[in-house]
């Protein structure tokens, strides 16, 4: 069984200029934009596009301080209820994520944090045809010790 995989993106601060990485991909994406952010770029909106059903905005109504974090956290646990065997990549600057991600992989659930898409290893593996064989073993090494302890239910 193929496990899907969702990206949470914290558009606050980190601005992906386009998603083409995740272009024929399965991967879901839901970007979280905070209430004082009018403006998203034209590629990355074309982009999104091109994803479909496969990608979301969730746009943030109120201010305040991690209001942004919060709806990413609730969005999280809401879609682990719903779907507990899926991969879920936050991307974000902010460390602050960092207890709570800790804390579920505590709890065996497939998460992590990457200050950008790129470094997300599946993406990284799937666009690697040019690669070397040791740099790809490296990606696949530095992805299985990202996941610490997690075990496959």
């Amino acid at each position: 069984m193929q496990r899907n995989n969702y990206i949470f993106i914290d558009f606050e601060n980190v601005q992906p200029s386009n998603l083409d990485s995740l272009k024929n991909s399965s991967f879901k994406v839901i970007i979280f934009v905070g209430a004082n952010q009018t403006k998203i770029p034209m590629e990355l909106v074309m982009s999104m596009q091109s994803l479909g059903e496969n990608a979301q905005y969730i746009i943030i109504n109120g201010n305040g301080k991690n209001a942004l974090d919060f709806h990413i956290t609730f969005y999280l646990g809401q879609l682990y209820e719903k779907e507990p065997e899926g991969y879920f990549h936050v991307i974000s600057k902010d460390s602050g994520f960092d207890i709570l991600i800790n804390h579920l992989k505590n709890k065996n659930i497939l998460i992590n944090r990457y200050n950008n898409i790129e470094e997300i290893p599946l993406l990284k593996t799937s666009n690697c045809s040019s690669l070397s064989m040791i740099k790809k073993i490296d990606l696949i090494k530095n992805y299985l010790i990202s996941r610490g302890n997690a075990t496959i239910p």
